[in-house]
């Protein structure tokens, strides 16, 4: 289980950081589509992130850690897909 879970992850987070990039470089009539699908992959990002935690998977520090950075990005995602509708 912690293989596949963490493969989840790390499928999940190169899933989020493609669509970013792929909306920096589009333009705005294809930025929308892009973003949201950065954003679906944060939210499953995050679930994955709190069952990895809860199977004591990732230590406490850790996912503390990561989760902070992964509010940050939702708060900036969240500011460029309103910006961009």
């Amino acid at each position: 289980m912690r293989y596949s879970l963490g493969l989840k992850i790390d499928n999940l987070l190169l899933a989020l950081i493609e669509n970013i990039l792929l909306a920096a470089g589009s333009h705005s009539s294809e930025k929308h589509k892009y973003l949201n699908k950065a954003s679906a992959s944060l939210d499953l990002l995050k679930f994955f992130m709190q069952i990895a935690w809860e199977v004591k998977v990732i230590s406490d520090r850790k996912f503390l850690l990561l989760s902070e950075k992964l509010v940050e990005i939702g708060k900036i995602l969240g500011g460029w897909l309103k910006s961009a509708q």
